[in-house]
């Protein structure tokens, strides 16, 4: 029962916009339906919400990341830029106009105005505080903040939400993510490969690229729920499966980071030479980062970097 405990466990790490069951496993042939829902377009901000404490050079980690998402942010490859551009096939096939994401403005409340244990709904209420006009609100919780469906069956999701005092029955929405810090609270859920999984083969972890579990995590449920957000932001866009629980972009590759990926084994990845950190995309500012898989709808695979 090893395996299957992992496949039940890795379906966790790609939680997206209703928080994926434990239960669920990916289907061995995976068709990534369009369906005909709009889809992230355009300049578009990422405007951040720190809630919680995060130290400068955690935050720095991540707007690093965002940054890299540009082409000509990083001269090496494989380069996060390179990673994302398998997003960009799906714009491609829905003949839609791609989006140029900018990193927006931040909010920092290191005061925990809700306090340290947050329901779905105070989680949209943060993510409101942001732009929310060709914008995606995303909310950063630390460490010791607790939210509903942390760790349980979810590490992170995205959704949408009524825009200011819109009609909630018909009005414009605006998309937001969540990601939780799972260092100290369920790292063996939420930021494998860098920590030993519950379940399954008992490999040794892998050095994280920026030498920080809980952020590294956080980077990898970032980039899928990113993923994600921009090719099925609404509900009715590129997903299979149900709409409370669809497979998307990157939750349709499950703890796949290199090739020859298996349960319990994230596949062949770069290494650094200096630090044993494993990597599979260089970014900005001489940064490495560990990314998922991203579903090719062209090939009907999961690409990889490496």
């Amino acid at each position: 029962m090893g395996f299957l405990h992992l496949l039940v466990l890795i379906s966790l790490f790609h939680s997206s916009l209703a928080a994926r069951k434990l239960t669920s496993l990916v289907q061995e042939q995976t068709v990534l339906q369009y369906h005909n829902g709009p889809l992230i377009t355009g300049p578009t901000s990422l405007n951040l919400i720190w809630y919680g404490r995060f130290n400068p050079s955690q935050r720095a980690i991540v707007t690093d990341f965002f940054t890299s998402l540009s082409s000509t942010s990083s001269p090496n490859n494989p380069s996060v830029s390179t990673w994302w551009k398998t997003t960009e096939k799906y714009y491609s096939l829905s003949k839609t106009k791609t989006p140029s994401l900018l990193l927006g403005k931040q909010i920092i409340d290191d005061r925990y105005s809700l306090g340290k244990s947050l329901t779905s709904n105070q989680i949209v209420q943060l993510a409101a505080k942001g732009e929310q006009m060709n914008a995606i609100s995303i909310v950063l919780t630390s460490s010791d903040v607790a939210v509903e469906g942390f760790c349980m069956s979810r590490c992170g999701t995205h959704g949408s939400s009524p825009m200011g005092a819109q009609d909630k029955k018909g009005g414009s929405k605006f998309a937001y993510i969540w990601v939780g810090n799972s260092e100290t609270q369920c790292p063996g859920q939420c930021a494998w490969p860098f920590h030993q999984p519950i379940y399954g083969p008992q490999g040794p972890a892998l050095v994280a690229p920026n030498n920080d579990v809980g952020l590294d995590g956080m980077i990898v449920n970032i980039a899928s729920l990113l993923a994600g957000t921009v090719t099925n932001p609404f509900g009715n866009g590129y997903f299979q499966g149900p709409a409370d629980a669809p497979l998307e972009a990157s939750s349709a590759c499950p703890g796949i980071y290199g090739k020859g990926a298996y349960p319990g084994y994230a596949g062949k990845l770069l290494v650094d030479a200096s630090t044993g950190a494993s990597y599979n995309a260089h970014g900005a500012n001489g940064r490495k980062y560990l990314l998922p898989a991203v579903y090719d709808p062209t090939t009907s695979t999961c690409s990889t970097l490496v």
